[in-house]
């Protein structure tokens, strides 16, 4: 894994938008990190570098953000189930052709299509976060 040092949220966004430029219709990426860590800001990074507009929000309540056939955002801190994800129709997400972002991945590990990618985010409060990718 590749390491990279952000200073501040501007950096992280800014990553996420180049980060965004290599993926591609179908990819998983799993968002790692603790409450307050800045995964949410990665989404919004990687949802500007595939060109996607729209105000980009924690899916905290919704369970999944959709942005057109882009973009699918999920949040499954609260899925206690995959029974429960498999009913909110998440799997079929992953067959749509857009780019899927989970954050809480180890809520639903057994319903993740082959070959997600991976990004980790560290560092809490004002310090500097380390992304790992």
């Amino acid at each position: 894994m590749a390491v990279f040092i952000s200073r501040s949220p501007e950096e992280t966004l800014a990553w996420a938008e180049k980060y965004a430029k290599g993926l591609k219709a179908g990819d998983t990426v799993l968002l790692d990190g603790n409450m307050g860590a800045g995964k949410t800001v990665l989404a919004k990074g990687i949802a500007k570098g595939l060109g996607i507009s729209d105000e980009i929000t924690s899916p905290t309540y919704a369970y999944v953000n959709t942005y057109g056939d882009k973009l699918f955002h999920f949040d499954c801190y609260r899925i206690m189930s995959e029974r429960q994800a498999v009913e909110l129709g998440f799997c079929d997400y992953f067959e749509a052709g857009g780019v899927c972002l989970v954050e809480w991945s180890e809520n639903i590990a057994g319903l993740l299509p082959e070959n997600c990618k991976r990004v980790r985010i560290s560092g809490m409060g004002e310090s500097p976060r380390e992304i790992e990718f």
